[in-house]
C-alpha cells in the first residue's frame, strides 16, 4: 500500500462508520417479501424523502401499509443515538475478538468456541442459529453447517466477512481465505463464496482504484462458474451497456427469482448495483443499496463498508457518522456500548502489527 499510516486508520474507521451506518439505514425496512423495492420508494415519496440522503424518516400519521420493524424509533431521522444491536454488527465485533485472541490462524473449531462463550444463542438467525445448535450438540465442522440446516446458501456467512478485509489492507486473496475459514462453520457452495466475496471486496476497497477494479478483485477468489459469480458478472454486464439502476435490478431479479430473499444469490446482485450505480459516493452507494430492498441491513451495511474504506471515515458526510454518537450497542459479551473508534483502532493493531 502507498498511502500513510494515519491514512489506513482513516480507511479502517470509514469502514466500521459505513458498516453502521449502512446497517442502521437499512434497518427498518428488513423484510424482503413485505418491503419491496417498489414499497420502499413509495414510502420514500410518503415522507418526502426521495433523493435519499439521510436515515429513513418516521413514518407519518395514520400511514397503513408501511409497518416498520419495532426497532425503527431508535433507527430513523431524530431517533438514532449511538448505534442499535443487530446481528450484522455482533458478527465483526465478534470477529474482531476472534482474531485478537486466537490470531489469523484461528481454526473453525475456535470460532465455535467463540460463539459459545460470546453471543447468545437467541441473537442468532437462520444457519448460524443451526450451527450453534449443532455446536452445542457436540457436532463439530463441517457438519455444524451441514446438519439440519436449510439455510446453508444464505446471507449469514457473508455479513461476517468484513472484519477479515479490514484486518487484510489491500489484500483480497489473504481476506477471502480467512473468510471461508469462517464461513464453513454454518454454510456451503454460495454461502461461502459470498463471505470469501464480501471479504475479498473490503479488502481491495483500500488500495482499488474504483468500484469496477473492487468487484473484478471478489471475483477473482471465488469459482468463476459459481451462481455467485455469474450472477455478479451479469450485474456489471448490465451497468456497462448503460441500462438504468432500476430496470438493470428487474432483470436481476427476474434471474435470481425463487431463491428467497435472504438467499446470498439475489442479495449479492442487489449489493453489487447498489455499488456500481453508487460510483463511489457514499450516500448515493448506502442509498440505492438499501432501496433495492432484500435484506436490506445486511447489504447496505456491506455496501457501507466497501464505500467507506474506499473515501474513509473523514469523507462520510456527518448526517450518517454523527448520530452514532460512536457507540455500538452490542450483543456480544464484553462489547456492549463500546466506541467505533476503539474498534477501529483495535483493527488497525492487527492490520498494522507493530501500531
Amino acid at each position: 500500500m502507498d498511502f500513510s499510516y494515519d491514512v489506513l486508520a482513516d480507511r479502517i474507521l470509514g469502514g466500521w462508520t459505513g458498516r453502521i451506518a449502512g446497517n442502521m439505514l437499512g434497518k427498518p425496512v428488513e423484510r424482503g417479501d413485505h418491503w419491496t423495492r417498489d414499497r420502499i420508494d413509495a414510502y420514500l415519496r410518503l415522507t418526502d424523502a426521495l433523493p435519499l440522503t439521510d436515515y429513513l424518516p418516521p413514518p407519518p400519521p395514520g400511514a397503513t401499509g408501511f409497518e416498520l420493524r419495532p426497532e425503527w424509533p431508535r433507527c430513523v431521522r431524530g431517533g438514532v443515538d449511538g448505534s442499535c444491536r443487530d446481528d450484522d454488527v455482533d458478527w465483526s465485533v465478534l470477529g474482531l475478538h476472534l482474531l485478537e485472541t486466537r490470531g489469523f490462524g484461528f481454526t473453525t473449531e475456535q470460532l465455535g468456541e467463540e460463539w459459545l462463550a460470546r453471543l447468545p444463542y437467541l441473537q442468532t438467525f437462520t444457519a448460524e442459529r443451526v450451527a450453534y445448535r449443532n455446536l452445542a450438540n457436540g457436532l463439530r465442522p463441517p457438519l455444524t453447517a451441514t446438519y439440519d440446516n436449510p439455510y446453508q446458501d444464505w446471507i449469514g456467512a457473508l455479513i461476517r466477512a468484513d472484519v477479515y478485509g479490514w484486518t487484510c489492507p489491500g489484500d483480497p486473496r489473504r481476506a477471502a481465505s480467512l473468510a471461508r475459514r469462517d464461513a464453513v462453520l454454518s454454510h456451503t457452495g454460495n454461502g461461502v463464496y459470498g463471505a470469501m466475496w464480501a471479504a475479498a471486496l473490503v479488502a481491495a476497497a483500500f488500495t482499488a482504484p474504483d468500484v469496477r477494479s473492487v468487484l473484478e478483485a471478489g471475483l477473482e477468489r471465488i469459482p468463476a462458474s459459481s451462481r455467485l459469480a455469474r450472477t455478479v458478472r451479469g450485474a456489471i454486464a448490465l451497468y456497462e451497456s448503460g441500462l438504468g439502476w432500476s430496470d438493470a435490478l428487474d432483470e436481476l431479479a427476474e434471474r435470481t427469482a425463487g431463491l428467497g430473499w435472504i438467499h446470498t444469490v439475489p442479495n449479492a446482485a442487489v449489493l453489487t448495483t447498489g455499488l456500481l450505480y453508487g460510483e463511489g459516493d457514499f450516500t448515493r452507494t448506502i442509498a440505492l443499496t438499501v432501496r433495492g430492498g432484500l435484506d436490506t441491513d445486511s447489504n447496505g451495511a456491506t455496501a457501507g463498508s466497501v464505500a467507506g474504506v474506499m473515501c474513509g471515515a473523514a469523507a462520510i458526510p456527518p448526517q450518517w457518522k454523527e448520530p452514532l454518537r460512536d457507540r455500538v450497542d452490542s450483543a456480544v459479551f464484553g462489547f456492549d456500548g463500546v466506541r467505533i473508534s476503539e474498534l477501529a483502532r483495535r483493527t488497525l493493531r492487527l492490520a498494522v502489527p507493530s501500531a
